[in-house]
């Protein structure tokens, strides 16, 4: 089915049919010009929403409904691929101009609603000035012609990752808009359509659902559209020697992984195991969010893996390195598995807000290990108390991380928002109880499905279910300097050593 952007009322302006005296007109016409030459005299700047860690990431004045991506692969990870960018928006605000994020490509050419207009760079913004302003209310489409290259400079992270056999993406926190021009932040959400173009024998898999695949002398066109509104850290497009396995989860939802074709048979195994992961989640916190999903196994190398919407992305060595035990390994899929949840179907509305993302993540993945390998949440939890106070005065309290390091955007995910994150739910579920805790999770994903949210949200509704105000509890906890006494457990200390890494990182 087509795709629409999503509806909204238009804003009717009251209209005047006051006469204006000769005079009164000569002076409005006076004051409209100058206006406008000043507006067309002040340069081009790079815009931001305003997120505290990352200031220059979105654009105010608009939100967009939909993107349409369409990449064309030369069949080498090395060359640029040819894109068209199409981004439906809703205008929000009266604009003369308009800034996209984009800072990684050639742009060829700007589109705003079907006609040329004129294009610029500011810092890591493309900002388009169309031939007429655009109106509050108005729905503009936006088409960009552009590269999108896959090889970045020493200072740029994410984006494109170069695997073996081709190309998938990782771009969170702030590297999407190094793939295709965006509105980059998390609080502007969109419905995605995606269409992959690639030599034959190359197999293209992205967000969503498919939508055909169309064969056309030796390439082949890929289509792909989701279901449910993204943030655009959360894209996905795989392009590689692949094979695409099939499989059936929960109440008929379609399961589909992406290997290297020649590892399935030694992957099987691993990816057998999703369908109950997905069951497990369900008995937690509700129905899976989404229309399908599945494991992207990249062969590269990332130290990482992500929670891209609908196909996590994770190395192929974490399947096969004989290092790693299975109930760890097992854990770590329940983590990027419950992001679906926590992170993708509820989004933060500022980065600041990530510890909801991976303090579940944590959370989710702790108590798997707990129920199905034996392995004590409490001794975990015992662990990350006693490095919380280190951890918070390096990395900041778990909702108020401190700014990336200068040129490691990634590096906003310290343990503070993972461990120490999860433990803050710890701290929660012994201070309102296990039923109040299993209620909240349940009720926090329910009503908050496919939209943002923020910390002041998980408090109020934790408030609510807990029939008290518990904003004092979430102020020392989630902001404090020093970590609060653990509730139920008076002997817990900090400990003069840290907490050990774990063996891999986890997004």
């Amino acid at each position: 089915m087509l795709l629409t952007p999503r509806s909204r009322p238009r804003t009717a302006r009251p209209r005047t049919t006051r006469k204006v005296s000769r005079h009164r007109k000569a002076a409005l016409l006076a004051s409209a010009v100058s206006v406008c030459l000043l507006a067309a005299a002040a340069p081009p700047v790079p815009l931001g929403v305003g997120d505290r860690l990352f200031p220059y990431l979105g654009n105010p004045g608009y939100d967009v409904a939909s993107y349409d991506l369409s990449l064309t692969y030369p069949g080498t990870n090395d060359k640029p691929l040819q894109a068209v960018t199409t981004i439906d928006a809703w205008i929000t605000d009266d604009l003369e101009r308009l800034n996209l994020d984009f800072a990684h490509g050639t742009v060829r050419s700007v589109e705003v609603d079907g006609r040329p207009a004129d294009f610029t760079s500011a810092g890591e913004d493309l900002v388009v000035t169309p031939e007429h302003p655009l109106d509050e209310g108005s729905l503009t489409r936006i088409t960009v012609r552009h590269t999108s290259d896959p090889v970045y400079g020493k200072d740029q992270q994410g984006g494109w990752v170069r695997t073996s056999d081709g190309l998938a993406m990782a771009n969170q926190a702030d590297a999407a808009h190094l793939v295709f021009p965006c509105n980059d932040h998390p609080s502007d959400k969109a419905m995605f359509t995606f269409r992959i173009t690639a030599p034959n024998g190359y197999t293209a898999v992205a967000n969503g659902l498919p939508g055909g695949a169309d064969q056309v002398g030796g390439t082949t066109t890929w289509t792909y559209r989701t279901l449910h509104p993204m943030a655009t850290e959360l894209a996905q497009v795989s392009i590689g020697r692949s094979a695409v396995l099939h499989r059936e989860g929960p109440h008929g939802l379609p399961v589909r992984d992406v290997v290297p074709a020649s590892d399935r048979k030694a992957l099987e195994p691993w990816l057998a195991k999703t369908p109950d992961q997905i069951a497990w989640m369900e008995s937690k916190v509700g129905r899976y969010p989404f229309e399908t999903y599945g494991l992207l196994m990249a062969q590269a190398s990332t130290g990482f893996e992500l929670e891209t919407q609908t196909l996590s992305l994770f190395e192929k060595g974490l399947f096969t390195e004989p290092a790693y035990p299975q109930w760890y390994i097992e854990s770590i899929m329940v983590h990027e598995l419950s992001h679906q949840w926590f992170g993708d179907s509820v989004t933060p509305r500022d980065w600041s807000d990530v510890w909801l993302n991976e303090g579940h993540a944590t959370w989710y993945e702790t108590l798997y290990a707990e129920e199905t390998a034996h392995r004590p949440m409490e001794d975990r939890m015992k662990a990350a108390y006693g490095a919380s106070d280190r951890w918070r005065e390096a990395g900041g309290p778990p909702a108020r991380p401190k700014p990336p390091v200068p040129g490691q955007k990634i590096s906003i995910f310290r343990p503070s928002i993972y461990d120490g994150a999860a433990l803050v739910f710890y701290a929660l579920r012994q201070e309102i109880g296990r039923p109040a805790f299993e209620r909240l999770e349940r009720i926090w994903v329910r009503e908050h499905q496919d939209a943002t949210a923020t910390t002041a949200d998980f408090v109020r509704l934790a408030s609510a279910i807990a029939g008290r105000d518990l904003s004092g509890f979430f102020k020392a906890w989630l902001y404090g300097e020093k970590t609060p006494p653990m509730p139920g457990h008076p002997d817990w200390k900090q400990t003069a050593s840290a907490q050990p890494t774990p063996p891999r990182a986890r997004r």
